[in-house]
């Protein structure tokens, strides 16, 4: 049995241990398989061979997919792209345009991986990344297009459980 002293030092030390950690939203792996679902089914329409790679916030890979055929180098480059948008919470398409219209070299020498190139979409609620997807096989363009259908196809699953 715990003595009155200790229990009210429990019960008073709570609040406190609740202000040192935080409540952080991130994917799961349903949630992965959704947008890479989508984003597969966006690749095929377009015939296109792509890997898909789902990161949580951190960057950590969830899931990575490489649909038969896909070039070699897709694995690392939709994993740098997921990366980079999960990291930043921005699109990679963001960063190729500062890289292309204003110069800003910088992202090249990024310590760690930095993919500046369009393909790379956060995945967001309620302004919070929850991770990002990152999709390499196609143009930038179709990457992004392919990145976006995956992770619009998770908002639509999030609005229909609210």
């Amino acid at each position: 049995m715990r003595p009155p002293a200790l229990i009210a030092a429990l019960l008073l030390a709570a609040p406190a241990a609740a202000q040192l950690v935080q409540d952080k939203p991130s994917l799961t792996m349903a949630g992965a398989r959704i947008i890479s679902d989508a984003a597969q089914a966006e690749a095929e329409r377009r015939g296109l061979k792509v890997t898909i790679a789902v990161v949580d916030p951190a960057g950590v890979p969830i899931m990575l997919r490489r649909m038969d055929d896909a070039p070699p180098p897709g694995p690392d480059i939709a994993t740098g792209k997921a990366q980079t948008a999960a990291r930043f919470g921005n699109p990679t398409a963001l960063f190729e345009q500062r890289l292309q219209k204003e110069g800003q070299l910088r992202y090249l020498s990024f310590p760690t991986t930095m993919v500046a190139s369009e393909g790379g979409v956060p995945v967001k609620l309620n302004g919070r990344t929850l991770g990002a997807v990152g999709v390499s096989g196609g143009t930038s363009q179709e990457d992004g297009l392919i990145a976006a259908a995956g992770v619009a196809a998770l908002d639509a699953a999030l609005a229909t459980k609210k």
